[in-house]
């Protein structure tokens, strides 16, 4: 289980977290949510150990991992227990997928070659690429294949934890799915942890079981997606109203395109979304 007791941090005068406290417990996927600016990416540094707080502290299985004074170096042996995708993948331009996915294994076992080729084989399958992509470079890949790989990466350290920074940012709606089936399927066959970190609404319903809500450097809300549906917080339901409006505004956008498919405009129309004009004489 991972702990996070009363945690603080400042820039300066600026008050970033301010007494958060979150329990996510083993197994689970835990979604944070919550605008720009709300403190979300700076939790996930902490958690990481690429931040350390001010005030408070962060407990793994009743371990503390992070407080004001762990540093750095103390906090390397508990970093290879986690797993993560930074947003974009973060992938090595000048290296091919398989030198990507090599690389912590080469930095941080032991392992030979032939090791090292068969655990990439195994990652790059879980993630549902094939080897031969293992010769490509990530200027070859499109941004989903490029997600991909980053989360290949990240699994060849059999990490105990997995952190998602904003896996779905900038991909279509149709490959987002692909990646939230992914991180759904990963749990599912591994039984890893993982804390998502994102602001799309749509995409932390379909894979949480637990929601945690920044705002302001507070935690507003901590539950089920269920219950985050039902909230009476005006913050939380304009959050969650807004992500809707934009959803539909880019499906009426891509109608007025002429983008749409053309038997799902039919449904719409036998729905009854859409009117359909009517000729004077008829």
């Amino acid at each position: 289980m991972l702990k996070i007791e009363h945690l603080k941090k400042h820039f300066g005068s600026q008050t970033v977290l301010d007494d958060i406290n979150l329990e996510i417990q083993k197994g689970q996927i835990t979604c944070i949510i919550g605008q720009s600016g709300s403190g979300k990416t700076v939790l996930f540094k902490h958690i990481i150990g690429l931040i350390f707080p001010d005030g408070g502290r962060i407990l793994l299985d009743n371990e503390v991992i992070s407080s004001p004074s762990i540093t750095a170096v103390k906090f390397n042996k508990t970093r290879k227990r986690f797993g993560i995708l930074f947003q974009g993948a973060a992938l090595f331009d000048s290296m091919s997928v398989g030198e990507n996915l090599a690389f912590p294994l080469r930095e941080h076992t032991t392992m030979t070659e032939g090791e090292i080729n068969k655990l990439i084989g195994e990652a790059l399958e879980m993630v549902g690429l094939k080897e031969i992509f293992k010769n490509k470079m990530p200027a070859e890949l499109s941004g989903g294949m490029r997600s991909r790989v980053g989360l290949a990466r990240a699994l060849v350290m059999k990490p105990e934890i997995m952190l998602y920074d904003e896996p779905t940012s900038a991909l279509d709606p149709i490959m987002t799915d692909k990646i939230n089936d992914l991180i759904l399927s990963l749990r599912e066959r591994l039984g890893m942890t993982s804390i998502v970190v994102t602001h799309d609404i749509g995409s932390a319903y379909k894979i949480a079981d637990k929601i945690a809500m920044i705002h302001e450097g507070k935690i507003i809300f901590d539950g089920t997606p269920g219950e985050i549906r039902k909230t009476h917080n005006p913050y939380i339901q304009q959050f969650i109203k807004g992500q809707r409006k934009m959803h539909y505004a880019v499906e009426d956008e891509e109608a007025y395109a002429g983008t749409v498919d053309l038997n799902r405009l039919k449904t719409q129309v036998a729905e009854r979304k859409f009117k359909m004009p009517v000729k004077e004489n008829e």
